[in-house]
Formats: C-alpha cells, structure tokens, sequence
C-alpha cells in the first residue's frame, strides 16, 4: 500500500491587513517590506507595507503577520535553472 504523504498547507490573507501560514519551518528573514518563509512546499515572499510578524509558533509552524500585504509568491526551485548569472553564460 502506498503512505499518504501529502503536505497540506494553508496561507490565508484577510482583508490584505492579515497573513496566516501554516506549516512554516523557518523565517530566514524580514524587515517592514519582504518576508522570506521556508515552508513546508518550498520557499515563499511576502511582500508588503509595515509588516510585522506576530506570532511564530516554531512547534506547529504557523505564522501570523499584519500590515498591508501586497504578494505570497512560493520560490522556484533553487536547483531548476540556476541563477542569473548561470544563464547568461549558457
């Protein structure tokens, strides 16, 4: 039989004021305008005004921040196509 090992993940923006993700493992950095979330399906951006987080539960991996948000974007992979410079010199 083969194991269920779906990841679920839930990333919910209230009223562009409230951002809510769950299954968070680390908050590599932020200031009042990015966010960058390693979460459990890759990468993420948040991209904002006045942004802060409120709370990061380390044990559950959910995170709330407030400000106004403008963008969620998950990352590419790092590994699929280099960087910028790698595909200049293709």
């Amino acid at each position: 039989m083969e194991e269920n090992n779906r990841v679920i993940q839930n990333v919910i923006i209230e009223n562009r004021k409230k951002l809510n993700v769950s299954g968070v493992k680390q908050v590599i950095s932020f200031d009042e305008e990015t966010l960058l979330l390693d979460t459990a399906l890759g990468r993420m951006t948040v991209k904002g005004e006045k942004v802060k987080i409120e709370s990061f539960d380390m044990q559950t991996g959910d995170l709330t921040a407030a400000g106004t948000i403008h963008a969620a974007v998950y990352m590419a992979d790092s590994n699929s196509g280099g960087g910028f410079i790698s595909r200049i010199f293709r």
